[in-house]
């Protein structure tokens, strides 16, 4: 532990907690912690007890990576239940703050959940000299999972984290203008640090057991197929992609790895394009192996990405950093990441553009895998986004 006084003191609040199992907040403190290079920064990171428990974890405070992380009971009480986590969580990183006399502690919540609440919590902030710095995620209050209410609530619970934050940290320059354009009457101080992802190679090769065994109860073989990752919900695109390989003449598969157990939205797809009819779409489930979904990655023929809405996605920077061919929906989000090292689409001319990607030689391929490979090495890494973040925690001394 450090001593009084001392160095600088980073509460993280808004994340399940660490050991990450998944999630991309999770994954970000994760690696945060696991990189730090700046030893005079003590972070304190509010975990849900649940989220401890799956790492056999049943203490009340834990050390990891060298983090302090103080475990959170929450009741189990539905939708709101996440907005009593991260008040819980802010009110007990307030007390320990206070307990071991920090000197301008740091309190960072990632996503806009408790702006109702802020106001009066960012007093107590105040009184201890601290600053509030807020992730706003990517508009929480567009998705389709939620009811008009809850969406309502996102977006005002948005503003008033907007208006009381002595900073917000973006991890896209959309979100940051957005903010700007949105919130202009509070003139909010923003600054853009991207999200970072792991640029190793896959340690597996193609006579792997795990590697073969996969392909093989698949039914599918490297580089023949077409991938996508992600969650299966409406504003990922999953129709426009689906419908416009269908439409395609390509020979290679389309392979889903998602998890579309008990979902809706699955049966309604399957209903409307009669994917299941077919042969070339399969839905393989999640792979939860990350070396083996590196290798997936790697030995795709392209990857294809409709993500519409939030902020730097990290199924892409993967795919940017390990696949050769990337073909994005062409949004403000995804040009912004992808620079000129990725094929962009729109959702009628999909088919068209998958039939001529098909077409072009190794040296084509080549030269756009180089390209977005090389974008990500040097904008997206997580060495580079610790560094960043460790800047903007000094910085407020």
């Amino acid at each position: 532990m450090m001593e009084e006084g001392m160095g600088k003191t980073v509460y993280i609040i808004g994340s399940k907690g660490i050991p990450a199992k998944y999630g991309g907040f999770e994954t970000f403190v994760e690696k945060l912690t696991e990189f730090q290079k700046d030893k005079d920064i003590q972070y304190y990171v509010a975990c849900m007890r649940e989220n401890s428990a799956k790492s056999g974890i049943t203490e009340d405070v834990f050390e990891h990576n060298g983090a302090t992380c103080f475990n959170i009971d929450v009741p189990n009480i539905g939708p709101a239940r996440a907005i009593a986590y991260d008040i819980a969580a802010l009110n007990k990183a307030i007390e320990i703050a206070k307990k071991n006399k920090d000197e301008a502690p740091v309190f960072y919540i990632l996503a806009c959940r408790i702006g109702p609440f802020i106001s009066s919590i960012k007093r107590k902030i105040k009184a201890l000299g601290g600053t509030l710095m807020v992730n706003p995620d990517g508009h929480e209050w567009l998705r389709a999972k939620w009811s008009l209410p809850v969406r309502k609530y996102w977006k005002y619970s948005e503003r008033l984290m907007v208006k009381h934050a002595d900073l917000l940290i973006c991890d896209s320059k959309n979100i940051e203008k957005y903010i700007h354009k949105d919130y202009n009457r509070y003139q909010p101080k923003t600054t853009y640090i991207a999200y970072g992802t792991d640029i190793t190679k896959s340690q597996l090769t193609s006579l792997d057991e795990k590697v073969r065994s996969w392909y093989d109860k698949k039914n599918v073989r490297e580089n023949e197929y077409y991938l996508v990752v992600g969650r299966f919900v409406p504003e990922n695109n999953y129709e426009a992609m689906i419908r416009g390989f269908m439409r395609s003449h390509s020979k290679k598969d389309l392979v889903l790895i998602t998890n579309v157990e008990q979902n809706k939205f699955y049966e309604k797809l399957r209903q409307e394009t009669g994917f299941d009819k077919d042969s070339r779409i399969k839905f393989v489930g999640t792979v939860y192996d990350q070396e083996l979904l590196k290798y997936i990655r790697e030995h795709a023929f392209a990857y294809l990405h409709g993500h519409e809405v939030g902020g730097t996605n990290p199924s892409l920077l993967e795919a940017l950093s390990s696949t050769k061919l990337n073909l994005l929906l062409d949004v403000g989000f995804n040009r912004e990441v992808g620079a000129d090292g990725a094929i962009y689409w729109d959702k009628e001319q999909l088919a068209q553009i998958i039939e001529e990607i098909e077409l072009l030689d190794e040296k084509a391929i080549s030269e756009l895998d180089k390209k977005s490979s090389e974008r990500i090495a040097a904008a997206f890494t997580w060495q580079k986004i610790v560094a960043d973040y460790e800047e903007e925690f000094r910085i407020e001394e």
